[in-house]
């Protein structure tokens, strides 16, 4: 326990996280330690072919009973995706195949024994018969009219299309400076720590179907297991234990969830399923795959205009429920002018069908796509122009005398100060060393660069903006129900799940505060829908705008009780006591708060006239404005590369971030630091490929790559604290501001190291082929100048 202090301290201590002594000590239990007698496993026969028409599944004769098909385990009311908007295309996806697959690595059949190994024999032994047909595989291109269907009753292959134009088109048309570009993320998967799984049983004593999931939310994937299963709710619990990461990759309702419940409720004993790390990367949610076709426009002295062209967001071959992927291309067109003043937009934003794994809702969502290009393009324009590209960024960032302010897209930015953001980043990082070191040369004959990227940040959006985007379920508010103890000491239940975010001393934290005791004496408990108030579980940087403003909200009605018992005990006016340090105060002395608690839970007796017993109260929360708040923030990274082989390294990174107040800046530094790690996958390492027959060329960690300790450079934090004026403390949500901005970052690093010759990175992976070809090709173009002048 932590020492006695004023309940005010308790906002920006640097606690360390409860939840890491379970996790060193080896006491956490993840989905494949929970032990249930009698579980059998699962393995799935996935499909080997992107496109095909399923003909027949064989089963083994001496194990067909333990074979299930579609057939065996319906009926199954598949679930529409996506938005309540007649104009986006429905994608019917069943928990195991039903007559057609469309990726590979899609779920057409399962197979139970009492072990994996011996599952996963049955599942070679069982016969797919398919009738392979043309795979759509490249975006672009699938959004041609000759392109083959990924659903043969679609027009095209877009889930939809949407269009932004605002201010005056014409001007980008007459605009001085046009630079064209296309610029790709490639797909990523989530590389959670800790796989999918599930655990399902029916419970003959509660008369329900017991559901343990690796999960983001419980509630949410609760609702779509009974509507998919054909049972009521309140059957159905859904539990979600310690959770080894989940980037968004375990935010939607997957096959093999389902799949694994409905088995469970016809053979009536625990069934499982872990996911291995080849499924993972066929078959998981996967991310970005973004492609832009833009235009940026600029005038001579470099004012920025604003953008036009196509934007192209690879969803893969379903949508999942609830959403989709529709929002990535809405959110890539709504951030794509970042914080900078460019007011005229005509952009065309396409969600696109491929015969790829479905996308998922991976950090940052579409902002890291939507950064790299804008950053990129900015870059490219301050080339062009021959100015310093730091310069022409704070030429035309929004500064704080205009905020708030509205941008083309209708983007809400509220609090801050940009300027100053990218001021301590330029600071930071020493510009003006590093200029000076680059005109000298490296010794080893690598050539070094400097890259900024600006990015902002919106969490906390509420009910009206949710509906707006016409969500299936609208994730606009949070809950919290606390219980004080005879004792003094605090349960906490909230619907958002902690998957290393460290919501159990964050949210403590928050309690704390409020209630004047000690964070030790409050415990956070989340993950089981049989206890626990309806919420929408952890993503989009929501937890701490929501979970934390539902907590403090609770906390408060509960200790304006506890002050009411305290007044009443101490016979003096309610107005005339305060909470702190454990007791109330009162004009002529103090009561400690767990004998408060004990006469309000044991001795009803010796409370006021009227009063109910308990100390227990349940609120909701919703920020005051529904558009969110805007964290921000610039991270600059120094590189060298070798020219010759493409290797780049980090040598200096840097990052200036303002997410309002932070209950526990150790916390915050750690989201920023998880997140930059990310980020640097994105620019450097992970990608899967797929061949024009739509196979994955990447199943194995031998060939995913992603960063370790060694590619990581130390990263230095400064943080600009603007509270938000709509959320309870001022807070903003952090968790994925810190992957949004390294892909931009590092690409213009790159860039910069040869901006001697021209060279434009504008593809991520930065793979070292990628960067070394690039390179070449730059260098043979500045010769051919070079003599061309000559002669």
């Amino acid at each position: 326990m932590n020492e006695a202090k004023s309940g005010a301290g308790w906002i920006g201590a640097s606690l360390l996280r409860k939840e890491d002594a379970r996790y060193l000590h080896g006491h956490g239990l993840f989905i494949a330690d929970v032990q249930v007698p009698g579980v059998h496993d699962i393995a799935f026969v996935r499909s080997p072919m992107a496109h095909a028409r399923l003909r027949r599944v064989v089963k083994p004769a001496d194990n067909a009973a333990r074979v299930f098909t579609l057939a065996d385990i319906g009926p199954i009311n598949v679930l529409e995706a996506g938005p309540e908007l007649s104009a986006h295309r429905h994608s019917p996806y069943p928990p195991l195949a039903d007559g057609r697959v469309r990726y590979v690595g899609q779920t057409v059949a399962a197979c139970m024994m009492p072990t994996r190994a011996q599952a996963e024999d049955l599942a070679e032994a069982v016969q797919v018969e398919l009738e392979e047909l043309p795979a759509v595989v490249d975006v672009v291109a699938a959004m041609r009219a000759d392109s083959p269907r990924v659903f043969d009753e679609w027009p095209s292959n877009a889930y939809i299309s949407t269009s932004v134009v605002e201010g005056d088109p014409s001007i980008l048309t007459a605009a001085p400076v046009r630079l064209h570009r296309r610029l790709r993320l490639n797909r990523q998967a989530t590389v959670s720590m800790e796989g999918r799984g599930a655990l399902a049983y029916w419970d003959h004593r509660r008369d329900e179907l017991v559901v343990y999931l690796s999960t983001q939310g419980g509630q949410v994937k609760r609702m779509a297991i009974a509507r998919m299963l054909g049972i009521p709710e309140h059957k159905v619990r859904v539990i979600a234990p310690d959770i080894g990461g989940g980037f968004g990759g375990k935010n939607r309702i997957m096959p093999e969830d389902v799949a694994v419940a409905a088995i469970a409720m016809k053979v009536r004993h625990p069934v499982r399923w872990i996911e291995d790390r080849r499924e993972h990367l066929l078959a998981s949610p996967h991310a970005r795959d973004h492609t832009y076709d833009l235009t940026i426009c600029a005038e001579r002295d470099g004012t920025l205009l604003g953008l036009e062209g196509d934007i192209y967001i690879d969803a893969g071959a379903y949508a999942l429920w609830p959403t989709g992927a529709f929002q990535e291309a809405s959110m890539a067109s709504r951030n794509l002018t970042g914080p900078y003043r460019m007011r005229h937009l005509k952009l065309n934003a396409h969600t696109v069908a491929t015969n790829k794994a479905p996308m998922g809702p991976y950090r940052g969502v579409a902002r890291p796509g939507a950064t790299f290009a804008l950053e990129r393009l900015v870059d490219e324009v301050a080339r062009e122009l021959h100015r310093e590209p730091f310069d022409l960024r704070r030429q035309n960032i929004v500064t704080a005398a205009e905020l708030p302010y509205r941008t083309a897209a209708g983007m809400k930015l509220d609090t801050g100060d940009y300027v100053a953001a990218l001021d301590i980043a330029r600071d930071k990082i020493d510009l003006a060393a590093v200029r000076k070191r680059q005109a000298k040369g490296e010794p080893d004959g690598r050539k070094i660069g400097v890259g900024f990227a600006f990015y902002t940040e919106q969490s906390g959006h509420g009910i009206v903006e949710f509906a707006k985007r016409k969500f299936r379920v609208i994730p606009g508010y949070e809950s919290a129900n606390v219980r004080m103890l005879p004792d003094g000491t605090v349960l906490i239940y909230v619907g958002v799940q902690n998957h290393g975010q460290g919501h159990e001393t964050t949210l403590a934290q928050i309690a704390a505060h409020e209630l004047g005791i000690d964070p030790g004496q409050i415990s956070v408990r989340y993950g089981d829908t049989a206890v626990g108030p309806y919420g929408f579980g952890t993503f989009a940087s929501r937890s701490i705008v929501f979970a934390g403003g539902a907590v403090g909200k609770a906390t408060r009605a509960l200790a304006e009780k506890i002050r009411r018992i305290g007044a009443h005990l101490l016979q003096a006016d309610v107005a005339a006591t305060r909470i702190d340090a454990g007791k109330v105060h009162g004009p002529a002395g103090s009561i400690g708060i767990a004998e408060i608690a004990f006469a309000a839970n044991a001795r009803p007796d010796q409370l006021p006239a009227g009063m109910a017993p308990l100390l227990e109260t349940t609120a909701t929360y919703e920020p005051a404005d529904s558009g969110g708040v805007f964290a921000y923030g610039t991270h600059a990274v120094l590189v060298a590369v070798d020219p010759d082989s493409g290797a780049v390294e980090l040598l200096d990174y840097v990052v200036s971030e303002d997410c309002g107040t932070m209950i526990n800046p150790m916390i915050v530094d750690g989201q920023v630091v998880g997140g930059i790690a990310q980020g640097i996958g994105t620019a450097l390492y992970e990608e899967i490929p797929y061949n024009q027959q739509g196979q994955p060329l990447a199943a194995s960690l031998a060939d995913y790559l992603v960063p370790s300790a060694g590619e990581m450079p130390f990263i230095r934090i400064a943080h600009l604290i603007t509270p938000a004026l709509t959320t309870e403390y001022g807070v903003k949500g952090l968790g994925e501001g810190g992957a949004i901005a390294p892909p931009a970052a590092i690409a213009n690093a790159v860039a910069d190291a040869f901006a001697d010759i021209g060279a434009s990175f504008n593809e991520t992976p930065l793979t070292p082929r990628r960067v070394a070809d690039e390179v070449a090709r730059a260098r043979s173009e500045a010769t051919k100048a070079h003599f061309k002048v000559r002669r």
